[in-house]
């Protein structure tokens, strides 16, 4: 997929070191990192839905293209925005 390179780096830089605790009856926990995953409610999250179906709908339209080329018999012209 091709999502330029500095919008990955922006991304990460976010959640380098995001710590978060876990909220009980009993209080609240000691804090620790988050490795994987977003942050629930994040803002983020719709964003990079959208960028990472736009990559993967990008990837299929020219895979598809690239199908319907050497299938001689189609007669279906699709053409990526």
């Amino acid at each position: 997929m091709s999502v330029e390179e500095w919008l990955v780096s922006a991304v990460m830089s976010m959640y380098t070191g995001a710590k978060t605790v876990v909220r009980t009856i009993y209080g609240n926990s000691n804090g620790f990192e988050v490795k994987v995953g977003m942050h629930q409610g994040s803002a983020l999250s719709p964003l990079l839905f959208v960028m990472v179906m736009e990559a993967l709908s990008r990837e299929f339209r020219v895979a598809l293209l690239a199908w319907l080329s050497v299938c001689g018999k189609v007669q279906i012209c699709i053409w990526p925005n």
